[in-house]
């Protein structure tokens, strides 16, 4: 479905719209529609493009998904229900690096970076994190290729990732425990390679700090809603000292991790050196 206003074309274009547009690119490469060099044009003309009018004529020329119509760039946004995660604006976008090695120390990715499509970790006698809680993909698909010699590395992916563990560990080993849980439709996959000696390669999946705490509001707006109305958690005074005590405990985690979360970045300061 397209839009027939006639400022259309000069609207800024998101990076899911590129995204979209490349997607449609590769198909044509795969189909034998384009050949390399045209490819590689195409995309760059792609990420270069700012507005709708300049994305727009990129893929006039090629079929869509069922291979009879064009495919034009795709004006209306699809809305999402509510908590879910839009990932087709997490693909795309330049890496921000593409290694990190902690040898005798150890090495943190974490917050808002670009993942590449092959990150390269090395450990010996250290350790690493990477965490793609809060990352951009270069693509769909993303390789952690990890060499663990007497160290470790653990890789945090959000829920909705899916992900795929092939690494070989000789007294050592990799964790195998999130691989086979469903990807969300549309989102990345996490391929988790390499090899360990003496060491080890976690995986764990984590949500963020701001979604715990999403969904913490949430419970407490609904029990409130509860008690106010009639509900299940109605009853008086003992459901209100109940929701008073679970506040506390809530706040009492929250401090508890946060203590250990500044003596784990004391503790990986110390070991690379730094004051």
């Amino acid at each position: 479905m397209t839009d027939d206003r006639p400022d259309l074309p000069e609207l800024r274009a998101s990076d899911a719209d590129r995204e979209r547009v490349a997607e449609v690119l590769r198909d044509a490469v795969a189909e034998g529609r384009l050949d390399m060099e045209e490819f590689d044009e195409r995309l760059e003309a792609t990420y270069k493009a700012r507005t709708y009018g300049e994305l727009e004529p990129i893929t006039r020329d090629l079929p869509g998904a069922g291979g009879a119509a064009p495919a034009p760039v795709n004006m209306v946004k699809e809305t999402l229900p509510e908590g879910a995660v839009d990932w087709r604006s997490r693909i795309g976008g330049e890496p921000t690096s593409t290694w990190a090695a902690g040898v005798m120390s150890g090495f943190q990715r974490k917050g808002r970076w670009t993942m590449p499509r092959r990150f390269t970790a090395f450990t010996f006698w250290g350790g690493g994190e990477l965490d793609l809680r809060e990352a951009r993909f270069e693509d769909r698909e993303v390789v952690v290729n990890c060499v663990a010699i007497m160290g470790g590395m653990n890789v945090v992916v959000p829920p909705g990732v899916e992900v795929v563990v092939r690494g070989i560990g000789i007294m050592g080993g990799f964790d195998h425990r999130e691989e086979g849980v469903p990807g969300d439709p549309g989102a990345p996959r996490v391929v988790v390679t390499g090899f360990a000696f003496w060491g080890g390669v976690g995986v764990e999946r984590k949500m963020t700090r701001a979604e715990k705490q999403r969904l913490k509001a949430e419970g407490k707006a609904a029990r409130r809603d509860e008690i106010e109305g009639g509900g299940p958690w109605s009853g008086g005074r003992h459901e209100l000292r109940a929701e008073r005590h679970e506040r506390r405990r809530e706040r009492h985690e929250e401090r508890r991790e946060r203590q250990w979360e500044r003596a784990e970045e004391r503790r990986e300061r110390r070991e690379r050196g730094e004051p």
